[in-house]
């Protein structure tokens, strides 16, 4: 009877042995194993979810290949302002709105999800002269640069904050003699929320 006893303790902490190695192998739900950033290749898509909050949209498609990814998108910013972002602004009677303008994104992960991108948008903004009422559209080639790292939750969903810098060239609107100047430079906190569609090791 002890000697049952003995092999069957045996055989249940064989079990819970091999189990335990196989949950380290396949890791916990905030680090899976592997690991996001060894993909090889992924498809993801994502929103800057706050333009829902405004009435207006975001969505992004990205596609990585080791540690290089692209992504276009499409924005509408519905009554978000941008014109607190942009530095030296025009006035602070003009209010910037995001109509729906598409993007183009190229980055590099510098270091596990962390991830530095250089952009193109063709951004149309309407510009609102809020005594009046006069509304004005201005079209706008924006180039610039971000930074931001992509926590997972888990094999799919992840949480992408970080800053970007807007650069364009000079641009203007006239209000029946008022001017409107667009700023040359903007720098926005983003966050994006996404979820990893496939990917291969």
């Amino acid at each position: 009877m002890k000697k049952q006893i003995f092999i069957l303790t045996m055989l249940v902490m064989s079990a819970t042995s091999i189990f335990a190695q196989t949950d380290s192998i396949k890791g916990t739900f905030l680090k899976p194993v592997p690991r996001m950033y060894k993909a090889k290749q992924a498809l993801e898509v994502e929103s800057l979810f706050p333009m829902f909050f405004t009435g207006g949209y975001h969505l992004g498609l990205g596609y990585r290949y080791d540690k290089f990814r692209v992504r276009v998108s499409v924005i509408n910013g519905g009554s978000y302002d941008a014109e607190p972002a942009g530095l030296n602004n025009s006035s602070p009677e003009f209010k910037r709105y995001y109509k729906t303008s598409p993007g183009f994104f190229f980055g590099y992960n510098v270091w596990r999800n962390l991830e530095v991108y250089t952009f193109l948008e063709l951004h149309t903004f309407e510009i609102e002269q809020a005594s009046t009422g006069l509304k004005r559209d201005i079209h706008s080639t924006d180039f610039g640069g971000g930074i931001s790292y992509q926590f997972f939750f888990g094999r799919h969903i992840y949480l992408q904050p970080g800053m970007h810098i807007y650069l364009r060239s000079d641009n203007s609107a006239d209000f029946n003699g008022t001017v409107y100047n667009i700023p040359n430079v903007d720098i926005a906190p983003v966050i994006r929320v996404g979820y990893r569609l496939w990917s291969k090791y």
